[in-house]
């Protein structure tokens, strides 16, 4: 099972519905390109069916995984708990460096924000879910093993 915000279930979901709503331009394009004539050596036609395709198993694989997700309610989660949403600050025990990382569903690709963005079922993400403050956490990455301490819990 998937974890996700609500912000990021919404954001699935608008996909979703802009997906949806390119199909009839997408259907009308084809329309066109049909009326142009012989079909074989038609590249708007093919162009066309191809994007086709593509809308429709893009809007496939979001109906599927939107079936799978479930949206955190961190009310549930007792305080000092680390979940998805949350906001921890961490000190690398290798450097003594301190960083923030939020614990998301899904990584929105900002890489503009104050917080390192970690998903829920990277190795990082999956070292902090349900991790306390005070704990020490070891993730597997690819360039070794490193431990950090869980300092905050925004």
């Amino acid at each position: 099972m998937e974890f996700l915000t609500e912000t990021e279930k919404q954001a699935l979901d608008d996909k979703l519905e802009q997906l949806k709503n390119k199909r009839p331009q997408i259907t009308t394009r084809i329309a066109e390109a049909r009326a142009l004539g012989d079909l074989k050596e038609n590249a708007d036609y093919h162009a066309a069916r191809d994007d086709q395709a593509l809308n429709e198993a893009e809007i496939r694989r979001l109906e599927q995984r939107l079936k799978t997700v479930q949206v955190a309610d961190k009310s549930h989660v007792p305080d000092g708990v680390a979940f998805v949403g949350s906001v921890i600050r961490l000190r690398d025990l290798g450097d003594g460096s301190e960083d923030l990382y939020k614990l998301v569903g899904q990584a929105s690709g900002n890489f503009d924000a104050d917080e390192i963005e970690v998903t829920s079922t990277s190795p990082m993400g999956e070292s902090l879910m349900k991790a306390r403050v005070g704990e020490q956490v070891k993730v597997d990455l690819p360039r070794g093993t490193k431990r950090f301490e869980i300092i905050e819990i925004i």
